[in-house]
């Protein structure tokens, strides 16, 4: 019987291990996503740039979540012997490999928001700050109970701030966090002329096309595998995925008049708002958070490209991922209510509080890290650096050969 029970607790041990394996993978691919959606929006002298980023950012935000974020997050660490940490079941290395993919994603995000006009060095190192120190304590302060923050929010409202996938915990702290950067750098040559603004139009469809479809892909990983246990696995939180991806689809082709750039955009935007409360909500709940959700990021793209002169977001990480997110975090205080048909268990006051704590807090990180390493070596590419390419300024090599 005791071998029996053994090999049973073995079994479920390795199926948890290996599930959120899958969804580190998962979460890990939509990097990719992020690689071609900034690819085929950029310039085509910008493309490189934006494809080593993605990867150097993930790199050096393994290394500093590793090293410092992790522990300011949930208190653990893995400064001890091999042995010791091979005779662990597995679980916990992976559950950080898991997380990681999370962080990793803030600075993907911004790097869409600065693309074009930004140094490599300088916002690679700011980047590091961002996930080795701020991230961390806002995650920890939401996903791990630290300080308690989520305690008072339960003794004085009656239910802790919910955001199950990382509405305003990921996407919403790397949007502002991203404002902060684009305020700091300023508008692209060349983007102001005869008093009006021009929007440069993206460079290759196709390729944001394929950004998008691998980010759809791969948040269901987000998504679902946030329960980080087979046990906790919901097909209702699946299903709130592919509405809310659907009624952003739907409210971008009708609002953006049928762009592909807003297309395409649309579901992350549905998916983005979802994140929070796709474990409480009913579907029509969810359909409803996308389809606002889409509204307001082709709304508010819009409105930048034609009258914000000084907030230059190449991709509308903004609107995409800060809007849409902290939009999340409030849609799970009124959709996930059973008076709305959710599961209940959560305090509309409670959300308010969160997604605002999250906004403010990310913003001034943006502003302090994006502010003090401008103050020390600048932000932005040169005049004529800018004018050749971050390509060929920084990578000496443009994305297509001249033979």
């Amino acid at each position: 019987m005791i071998s029996t029970q053994s090999a049973v607790e073995m079994l479920v041990a390795s199926s948890n291990t290996f599930f959120i394996l899958l969804g580190a993978i998962m979460v890990f691919a939509m990097h990719a996503g992020f690689a071609f959606l900034e690819v085929g929006t950029v310039r085509h002298k910008n493309q490189v740039n934006a494809l080593v980023k993605i990867m150097t950012d993930f790199a050096v935000s393994a290394l500093v979540y590793f090293f410092v974020g992790y522990q300011i997050a949930y208190g653990i660490n893995f400064f001890e012997s091999a042995s010791s940490l091979a005779e662990q079941n597995g679980y916990t290395l992976v559950k950080f490999f898991f997380l990681m993919t999370f962080a990793a994603a803030i600075p993907a995000i911004i790097s869409g928001g600065v693309a074009e006009r930004a140094k490599f060095y300088p916002m690679l190192i700011s980047a590091a700050i961002i996930v080795g120190l701020a991230y961390p304590f806002f995650e920890g302060l939401i996903w791990n109970g630290n300080y308690g923050f989520q305690d008072w929010l339960t003794n004085t409202y009656g239910a802790p701030f919910h955001d199950f996938a990382g509405s305003v915990v990921v996407h919403a702290f790397g949007g502002w966090v991203a404002l902060g950067a684009i305020l700091l750098l300023g508008t692209r040559n060349g983007r102001f002329r005869n008093g009006k603004l021009v929007a440069f139009a993206p460079s290759n469809i196709p390729f944001l096309a394929l950004g998008a479809w691998i980010l759809c892909i791969g948040w269901f990983g987000f998504n679902v595998m946030s329960a980080q246990t087979l046990d906790g696995i919901s097909g209702l939180v699946a299903v709130n995925s592919l509405m809310a991806m659907v009624g952003g689809i739907v409210a971008a082709m009708i609002l953006g008049k049928n762009d592909p750039g807003f297309i395409h955009n649309g579901p992350l935007a549905g998916l983005v708002a979802i994140c929070a409360g796709s474990d409480i909500m009913h579907p029509i709940g969810a359909l409803v958070t996308g389809l606002v959700a889409g509204a307001l990021f082709t709304w508010l793209f819009t409105l930048i490209q034609q009258k914000f002169k000084q907030v230059d977001d190449v991709l509308g990480v903004w609107p995409l991922h800060g809007i849409c997110g902290a939009w999340g975090g409030i849609a799970a205080g009124i959709f996930g209510l059973e008076s709305f048909a959710g599961l209940g268990g959560v305090s509309f006051t409670s959300q308010i509080i969160g997604t605002f704590t999250g906004v403010v807090f990310a913003t001034a990180s943006g502003l302090v890290v994006y502010g003090a390493i401008k103050a020390i070596n600048g932000l932005r590419l040169s005049e004529e650096d800018e004018f050749n390419g971050a390509d060929l300024s920084i990578h000496k090599i443009g994305s297509v050969s001249k033979e």
